[in-house]
C-alpha cells in the first residue's frame, strides 16, 4: 500500500525516467474504460464527473475512449474551465471538446445547475488522492447527485470525500460500487470498504524503478513551503559535533551543505583550532569553540544544553579515533537515544560504535557509511552485486535500528523494512570533503523535521546531482565546495539533473 504522497513521487520519477504524465494519464483512463467495456456492453450510457484536476483528466481521456467503443456519454465538468490550469488536462479536455458528435459535454461551473441523472454508469473522476477535507461546492453537489443517480457508479483512484491516506470521511463521500486504483493499494481504501466497494488495482505503466531509485518526486517530497510569516530557526537548528587538530574542514563543509539545504540556524561545535577554521570559512556559520585539540568527556556536558535546543544533530566528521574521544562520542549518542533526537552518525563516530549486534537506534537517526565503514559496524564486508549489497544494508538496519546509508557507485538506502537506491554521482566525487557533503544535507533535512528514510534518499540524490552539475562544467576537477554550490539548483529544480542513461541517448 502507498500514501498519496509516495503516489505523487512515483508520478514525478516516472517522468524524470522518461514516461511523461500525459503517457500515465492516458494509461489510467483506458483502463477505467477498459474495465466499463468489460462489464458492459456498446450503446449502455455513461455519465462521467470529472473534477479540473489530473483525476478530472483521468475521467476525460475514459470518456474519449468509451465513447470511441460506442458508449453514450456524457461528461460533466464540474468546476470552471478557467480553473483547469494543469496543461496536461487541458490538453485532454480539449481533445474531449473537440469530439462534438459523440460525447456530450456539460459544464458546471455552479452546483444549482448539477442534478442527477438515470445512467446505466456513472463515473466519478472529481477528486484525487491529494484532496483533503470536506468536498466544497460545486464538487459537494456533484458528490450528492452520483449517489442519488441509479446505475453503476465507479470510482476513479479513490471515491471523492474518502481520504486516501486515513480512510477518513469528511463530510459526504461517494458510495461506488467499485474503485479502480491505479498502480499500488491506497491505505485509506482498506478502512473505508463500504464506500469504495470492490477495489481493483491496475497498473498504468509506472517504471518499477520509479520506487526502486531516488528522483526528483524525491526531492518535491521533501521540499517544505514557507509561509510568509515564517520566523528564524522555524526550519531546523543543526548542531554539528566535528573536527580535531588533524581534521579543521570536514564539519565547516556538513555545516555549509545543510545551510544550502534550506536549514534556518546551523551550530558547530568543533576543538579550538578547528573552531577557528569554520570560523574563517564562513560568516553564515555559528562556532562552538571547545577547549583543547579534540572531543573529550569533558566536553560533553558542555555540550548537553546546545544538544538540548538543536532539532538535529550530526557527529562524526573529522573528530579523529582516540579512546578519549571514541568515548566521549559513545556518552552522547546514549544522550541522543534518551532524548529521542534526529542525529545523523558519520566517519569517526561511526568507529565509536563497534559492531551493531542489538537494537542501539531509533528510526530518526541515520548513518552513512562508506564500505570500509560498513565493515566496522557489522563485521562484514559488502557484497559488490547490487541485490546481496541491498540485503545486506537492509539486514543491518534491522539490527541497530534506525537508517543506513551506504555510500557507493550506487548508494543503498534502507530502514530495516524498505530499501532504495540512488545511483547519482560521477567518479569526480572522489575528492576528499563529498561525503562530508551529504551529511550536511542529510541532516539539514533532519533538522526541518523530514524523518530519517525520506532525508536519506533525498540527501543521496541531491548530493549526487548536484555532483554531476559541478561535473558537467569543471570535468573531473571539481572540490567538495563547487558540489555546495549547485545543491540550491537540485534542490529549487531537481528535474533540472538527467538520468546518466537519458544522456547516452541524447
Amino acid at each position: 500500500m502507498i500514501s498519496a504522497a509516495e503516489a505523487s513521487v512515483l508520478d514525478r520519477n516516472s517522468e524524470y525516467l522518461g514516461v511523461s504524465t500525459l503517457q500515465l494519464m492516458e494509461n489510467a483512463g483506458r483502463t477505467v474504460a477498459d474495465l466499463i467495456a468489460a462489464r458492459f456492453v456498446a450503446g449502455n450510457s455513461v455519465v462521467v464527473y470529472s473534477g479540473v484536476g489530473r483525476n478530472g483528466g483521468d475521467g476525460m481521456v475514459a470518456a474519449r475512449h468509451l465513447a470511441g467503443r460506442g458508449f453514450k456519454v456524457v461528461l460533466r465538468l464540474v468546476g470552471s474551465t478557467k480553473a483547469i490550469s494543469d496543461p496536461i488536462v487541458r490538453q485532454n479536455w480539449v481533445a474531449l471538446k473537440s469530439m462534438t458528435t459523440s460525447v456530450k459535454i456539460e459544464e458546471c461551473a455552479d452546483s444549482s445547475v448539477i442534478s442527477s441523472t438515470v445512467s446505466d454508469i456513472v463515473v466519478d473522476a472529481l477528486l484525487g488522492t491529494g484532496a483533503k477535507g470536506k468536498p466544497r461546492q460545486p464538487i459537494l453537489r456533484a458528490v450528492q447527485a452520483i449517489n442519488e443517480s441509479g446505475g453503476f457508479k465507479l470510482a476513479v483512484d479513490v471515491p471523492t470525500g474518502v481520504d486516501s491516506d486515513t480512510g477518513d470521511v469528511l463530510g459526504e463521500a461517494v458510495r461506488a460500487n467499485s474503485t479502480v486504483t491505479f498502480h499500488a493499494m491506497k491505505q485509506g481504501l482498506t478502512r473505508a470498504r463500504e464506500f469504495c466497494g470492490e477495489v481493483c488495482v491496475v497498473d498504468i505503466g509506472i517504471p518499477p524503478e520509479a520506487s526502486t531509485y531516488a528522483g526528483p518526486g524525491d526531492i518535491e517530497n521533501v521540499n517544505v513551503s514557507r509561509p510568509a510569516l515564517a520566523h528564524k530557526g522555524q526550519y531546523g537548528q543543526l548542531l554539528v559535533i566535528g573536527g580535531s587538530e588533524t581534521y579543521t574542514g570536514a564539519p565547516a563543509l556538513v555545516a555549509l551543505a545543510a545551510s544550502r539545504t534550506g536549514t534556518d540556524l546551523v551550530f558547530v561545535a568543533s576543538p579550538e583550532r578547528s573552531a577557528n577554521v569554520v570560523s574563517s570559512m564562513s560568516p553564515n556559520l555559528i562556532s562552538l569553540k571547545l577547549s583543547g585539540d579534540s572531543l573529550t568527556p569533558r566536553h560533553v556536558q558542555i555540550l548537553r544544553t546546545h544538544i538540548e535546543r538543536a532539532s538535529a544533530v550530526a557527529i562524526g566528521p573529522g573528530l579523529g579515533r582516540t579512546a578519549s574521544t571514541q568515548f566521549a562520542v559513545r556518552r552522547i549518542l546514549t544522550e541522543l537515544r534518551r532524548l529521542q533526537k534526529p542525529v545523523l552518525v558519520d566517519a569517526d563516530a561511526l568507529r565509536a560504535l563497534g559492531i551493531m549486534r542489538k537494537r542501539i537506534f531509533h528510526e530518526s537517526t541515520v548513518l552513512t557509511p562508506h564500505a570500509n565503514e560498513f565493515k566496522a559496524i557489522t563485521g562484514r564486508s559488502a557484497s559488490t552485486e547490487l541485490g546481496a549489497r541491498s540485503k545486506e544494508v537492509k539486514t543491518a538496519a534491522q539490527t541497530g535500528g534506525g537508517v543506513i546509508l551506504l555510500k557507493g557507485n550506487t548508494d543503498v538506502i534502507s530502514d530495516g523494512h524498505r530499501v532504495r537506491l540512488s545511483r547519482t554521482g560521477n567518479p569526480g566525487m572522489t575528492v576528499g570533503g563529498t561525503g562530508d557533503v551529504l551529511s550536511g544535507i542529510v541532516s539539514g533535512l533532519l533538522a526541518q523535521g523530514i524523518d530519517g528514510f525520506r532525508a536519506a534518499i533525498a540527501g543521496a540524490f541531491v548530493s549526487g546531482a548536484a555532483g554531476d552539475l559541478a561535473e558537467e562544467e569543471l570535468g573531473y576537477h571539481l572540490t567538495a565546495t563547487d558540489i555546495i554550490e549547485r545543491i540550491p539548483k537540485v534542490m529549487k529544480d531537481p528535474m533540472c539533473h538527467k538520468p546518466v542513461l537519458q544522456k547516452r541517448f541524447q
